[in-house]
């Protein structure tokens, strides 16, 4: 294990610094939102092969969305967003639109016109995961794929890592109070498999790799979409650099972050802790010294009286 661990900043290798002496490539999800059909076979293949227990049907009335969102038995969720707003305008003649692109249809349609939104929403296994930085009993802990899991064995059910998520994503579970969140089929990437969200999703919009090849293609992606005439095309969560160090899973979107129910601007939660603990020493050792003078002072007074 080195001799650092940094809890923000640029990561270039999360997995060695966590201690495993000659990881892998770091593996990560790319979800395409533009190609999201809403089927949510990511999220039944999800609960078959992880054994999640059924969380029942939350119509909420305003969605055909059933879950929500992110919880800990729903590790995956595809959200649906409807919007009714004027559209970018169509691409100039001559541009060849991509087949099999949602986005398409929303950069033609009129104004008024209502459209959906539609993305498979997961853990985004950060590259500094505050989550993992605060679990007191090693249930969380990053792999040598560079994701991050939680042993539930181990789990205490103390839930420090649930405000500790900028995301919201890892919660508890009500019957047992013990956390729970994605793993990234962390069982089959160790028998060389692909997680059975990205296996089971028809159209590759959930696409599994990489991180390194995924950030190449999803920039590629960003402008095929845009030189088609879909301005709002954006990614998130891609950048090393950013509150977090990068995303494991990071997002092509239409449209700004808060519509997906994403944070703009991420930061890990524990980021300022080491300024927070310096700045507590020192005034620990400042309090310290005022205890020893007041102590100490009226002894010097005295004897400087019986002189």
């Amino acid at each position: 294990m080195t001799d650092r661990h940094l809890m923000s900043g640029t990561e270039p290798d999360p997995a060695r610094d966590a201690g495993h002496p000659e990881p892998p490539p770091r593996v990560g999800f790319f979800t395409d939102t533009s190609v999201c059909i809403g089927c949510k076979a990511c999220e039944v293949a999800c609960k078959e092969w992880n054994a999640i227990p059924e969380d029942g049907l939350s119509l909420t009335g305003m969605s055909y969305d059933n879950t929500q969102s992110l919880g800990a038995s729903t590790w995956r969720h595809v959200a649906f967003i409807e919007q009714q707003k004027p559209q970018a305008a169509p691409a100039p003649e001559g541009r060849t639109q991509l087949p099999l692109v949602e986005a398409e249809s929303q950069a033609s349609a009129e104004p008024g016109e209502l459209r959906w939104l539609m993305s498979s929403d997961v853990c985004k296994h950060c590259t500094h995961a505050a989550c993992l930085d605060v679990c007191p009993t090693g249930s969380l802990f990053r792999t040598e794929f560079g994701t991050v899991v939680v042993q539930e064995d181990i789990c205490n059910g103390c839930g420090y890592c649930v405000p500790a998520c900028p995301y919201g994503v890892i919660e508890q579970r009500p019957d047992d109070g013990r956390a729970f969140k994605c793993t990234m089929c962390y069982d089959r990437l160790g028998a060389g498999q692909e997680p059975a969200c990205a296996k089971a999703c028809p159209t590759e919009s959930i696409q599994f790799g990489p991180l390194d090849e995924l950030r190449e293609r999803a920039a590629l992606r960003v402008d095929q979409l845009q030189e088609a005439g879909v301005e709002g095309a954006r990614l998130y969560g891609h950048e090393p650099d950013d509150g977090v160090g990068g995303d494991g899973a990071f997002f092509l979107l239409l449209d700004e972050p808060e519509v997906y129910g994403l944070p703009p601007n991420p930061v890990v939660t524990t980021r300022d802790l080491p300024t927070m603990w310096k700045h507590a020493g020192a005034a620990a050792l400042s309090l310290a010294g005022a205890f020893a003078v007041s102590f100490a002072l009226p002894g010097l007074l005295r004897g400087k009286a019986t002189r």
